[in-house]
């Protein structure tokens, strides 16, 4: 092309090589620097972000790569990417609120045994958060392992006393009876005095995760990870509010209509009305 720019201007051969005018200076100016062997998976790197406008990050580029016969390894295209100045414009974030320990943590009493033999004997919680519009909603929700039933939940722009609220609306479902062991991750929420006060005086047990193990909560993070697919990724929302009442919708749905395999084909709500199970 460098060539045939003596003869023909340089719009119309970059619009028949469908070539970007940048792409273009940067592969003369490393020319003129000498001979880059990496130039041609360069254009290509280029040309398949392009194409996918930015979504691809290095991993799926050199998948796309791979898929066009070239053998190349994740760590080069990692390098060749930085160099170029090329990242993923998709940045999906999971919320954390672990901030230290700011308060008392809790054993991991639950242990991976997400299985019960009754309602309000184990319970889990945490915290997940949306982005829409520029703006943060935070889910707070307590699940019944008896059958995966969300008990009570929470909905706040902010994280603040977002925890208390949901737990309250738990608590207030109890009989004298129920004593559940209620297990969460160790963020900053459930350290506070106020949130622990609440628990001891109803009898509730404590449980945490060990720091940095999702797997430890893996029944809470199945439901983000369902909620998230179903609803949150299949519409799009113009605002906060409009989003809250999709998720108020859907809870609805998930506990009385959504059937579950484990639970014998029923819903939650549906394996709780059980006769023999009341």
């Amino acid at each position: 092309m460098h060539e045939l720019r003596r003869n023909h201007p340089l719009e119309g051969l970059l619009k028949h090589a469908q070539l970007a005018r940048s792409t273009f200076y940067y592969q003369r100016h490393r020319l003129a620097r000498g001979t880059d062997k990496h130039a041609a998976l360069k254009l290509q790197i280029q040309q398949i972000y392009r194409r996918h406008k930015g979504r691809y990050g290095y991993r799926r580029v050199t998948e796309a790569l791979r898929r066009l016969g070239h053998l190349v390894n994740h760590k080069l295209i990692q390098r060749l990417m930085g160099m170029l100045g090329l990242k993923s414009l998709v940045r999906p974030k999971k919320y954390r609120s672990y901030r230290g320990e700011v308060g008392a943590i809790a054993p991991n009493v639950l242990n991976r045994r997400f299985k019960a033999t009754s309602l309000n004997q184990k319970w889990v919680t945490d915290v997940t958060e949306f982005s829409v519009a520029g703006q943060k909603l935070y889910l707070s929700p307590i699940m019944d392992l008896f059958n995966s039933e969300i008990i009570a939940y929470q909905t706040s722009s902010k994280p603040v006393q977002l925890v208390e609220g949901m737990l309250r609306q738990a608590l207030s479902q109890l009989h004298c009876k129920d004593k559940p062991l209620l297990h969460s991750d160790q963020g900053w929420q459930y350290q506070m005095r106020s949130y622990q006060r609440m628990l001891r005086e109803h009898g509730v047990t404590q449980s945490m995760s060990r720091k940095g193990n999702c797997l430890d909560n893996a029944a809470m993070e199945s439901f983000f990870g369902t909620l998230k697919s179903e609803l949150f990724h299949l519409n799009t929302y113009q605002s906060i509010e409009q989003l809250r009442k999709g998720l108020r919708a859907y809870i609805r749905y998930y506990n009385n209509d959504r059937i579950t395999l484990k639970l014998k084909g029923l819903s939650p709500v549906e394996y709780r009305a059980q006769p023999l199970l009341t």
